[in-house]
Parts: C-alpha cells; structure tokens; sequence
C-alpha cells in the first residue's frame, strides 16, 4: 500500500494559527503519512528560531473566547465580549490577550509551539519555507531552523499534486 500524503500551506503567523499546522502535520506524521509544510507570508514566524514574539490579536476575531483562565469557576466561565473599539484603544491589550492565551495553554497541559514544532521535526515533517517570501520580508537564512528547506511554490506544487489531502491554512 502507498503510503499517504499531506501537505499543508501555513500563511498564518499568530500564535493560536500556529497550532493547526502543527498539530494537524504531527498527527498526520504519527498515522503515516508523509508530511510537508509550506511556510509562505507571514506563516514564515512559525520557523524563525525565535518564537518568543508569536502573540494573538482577537481584534476582529468573534470567534475567540476571552475568558479568564485564573481565579474561582464563576469568574472563570464569565466571556470577556470587549467591542473591537475598546481592544483598538486599550494599551498592551494584544500582549494581555496573548498572555492569557498562554497560561490557558498550560492550565491545559497543551503543547506548546516550540514542542510541537520539535515533534513535527522528530516525526521527519519537511519543512518548506517559500524563498520568494524569505526574500520580499528581508529576511536572512540565519533567521530560520535549521532543517529548512527554501524553494519556489512550484517544488512544493510538486508534492501537492500527488498529495491525498492539501489544507490552506
């Protein structure tokens, strides 16, 4: 039986998009399939060796849920619905969002971005970053993992095409 393939386009470069590509590659890796990412615009961040600046930005984002992941369960179950103005005016809002984000991430034993990424790494996940893209942001080699591919949309075309499931995420 041939073995399947997945191939993922990643154009986000936030810290709650970073988990699909992640998650859905390391999975894919562990069920056999062969895994490659494309990392294009600003999903280019998920590969720089520094991820410490990957924040979350719920300004015009409905569906995220801004609840409180500290204090008693009545607090804690309250959604925080902040009108996108007040997000827009308040200082260190985007900063506050995305610490928030994190300690819900480890009150809930989740993976974080730099495991996930080592685990996609040691499942053999290729990564791909998108030359062109590497060029237009101004970016230097040395910026990135090591392990990186750099090619054109075209290479990655390639394995797409023989791919059972492409995802644009």
């Amino acid at each position: 039986m041939e073995e399947k393939k997945l191939a993922i386009i990643a154009t986000k470069g936030t810290l709650d998009w970073a988990y699909p590509p992640f998650i859905l590659a390391s999975t894919a890796a562990a069920l056999g399939y062969e895994v490659q990412i494309f990392f294009t615009f600003y999903g280019l961040q998920l590969v720089r060796k520094d991820l410490s600046g990957l924040k979350v930005s719920p300004i015009g984002n409905p569906g995220m849920p801004m609840k409180m992941p500290f204090g008693p369960k009545w607090f804690k179950d309250i959604s925080w619905n902040i009108p996108n103005a007040l997000q827009c005016i308040i200082p260190g809002y985007e900063s506050v969002a995305t610490a928030l984000m994190k300690q819900t991430i480890a009150n809930n034993g989740v993976a974080t971005i730099p495991e996930l990424r080592e685990l996609c790494q040691e499942a053999e996940v290729k990564f791909l970053a998108c030359q062109m893209t590497v060029e237009l942001f101004g970016f230097e080699h040395s910026d990135f993992i090591d392990g990186l591919d750099y090619v054109g949309a075209a290479t990655f075309f390639e394995f797409a095409g023989e791919s059972d499931i492409c995802l644009y995420i």
